[in-house]
């Protein structure tokens, strides 16, 4: 009697032809999970950066957006009562406008 030997454990030589068929299994398994794990990685990445840009063109859009909006601000204030409105033709020439109207 093996004085390591634990009762129902079989010794390695026997079973062998079937431990080789579910190793070549295993191994054909792994690769094919393999592959199936980096395909799945693949599109998970193209997917993702098609979304960094999105968000990027769509961030874009909304500065300028805005930038309009400043710009049209700045140009729609209403001048204050009593003041009138003059324009630089060149030089040291004005040309004011309304000062003879009221409001």
């Amino acid at each position: 009697m093996e004085p390591f030997a634990l009762p129902g454990v079989r010794s390695p030589t026997v079973g062998w032809q079937r431990r080789l068929g579910l190793e070549s299994l295993a191994w054909i398994g792994g690769a094919l999970a393999t592959a199936g794990a980096v395909g799945l990685a693949a599109l998970l990445a193209v997917f993702f950066a098609a979304t960094v840009v999105v968000v990027g063109v769509l961030g874009l859009a909304l500065l300028g957006l805005g930038a309009f909006a400043y710009r049209a601000r700045r140009s729609l204030r209403r001048p204050e009562p009593g003041v009138i409105d003059a324009r630089h033709v060149g030089g040291h020439s004005w040309v004011a406008y309304g000062w003879d109207q009221r409001r």
